[in-house]
């Protein structure tokens, strides 16, 4: 969709943010408690020699089946939650006027409750597919990964901003820019 780009040309006006696609890196480094539980869970092949996450096994194991994934997620999403909220923390702590918080899954995590204001990245389900097969995703893989969220028509239903990013990067930027004005 293009939250990234998003989330970059943010920090570049110089509003603070943290992604949780980072921080769910983050949570299930070798050493971490989550990685445990997710190897007592999902067995040792989703760990690689070194003992990092094999990425693409567990994903292989989980969006094949939505109990799996729920599993999953029960185990991640409390962890990532817990970091960003500390980080919004900090921020207030510091006295930060704006904070942005990417996260995929803010809907179908019932968490858009938690801010002032949502901004919706979005771009056409064909440029989404296109941009996930660059990434060297089967079609399968992006269906099953598409399948186990909210639609985006849904979503920018839900949002009180729509960032449509078919355009170019300035085009993106102009978007943003008209609201941050407008907060």
């Amino acid at each position: 969709m293009g939250k990234s780009t998003v989330a970059q040309l943010l920090a570049q006006r110089g509003v603070a943010v943290v992604d949780t696609d980072v921080l769910a890196r983050k949570v299930v480094e070798p050493g971490q408690p989550a990685l445990l539980t997710i190897q007592e869970m999902f067995g040792a092949a989703v760990l690689a020699p070194d003992g990092s996450l094999r990425r693409e096994e567990l994903a292989r194991r989980v969006f094949a089946s939505d109990m799996s994934r729920k599993q999953l997620e029960a185990i991640l999403h409390p962890r990532i939650r817990e970091l960003w909220q500390a980080q919004v923390a900090e921020w207030r702590a510091a006295g930060v006027k704006l904070g942005v918080v990417v996260i995929p899954l803010l809907y179908e995590t019932n968490t858009a409750k938690s801010f002032d204001k949502v901004i919706c990245v979005a771009c056409s389900p064909v440029s989404q597919q296109q941009r996930l097969a660059a990434r060297g995703w089967t079609p399968e893989q992006i269906q099953q990964r598409i399948g186990a969220q909210w639609t985006i028509d849904r979503k920018m239903t839900q949002a009180d901003y729509v960032v449509w990013t078919e355009g170019t990067p300035e085009v993106t930027l102009a978007q943003l820019d008209r609201i941050l004005a407008a907060n």
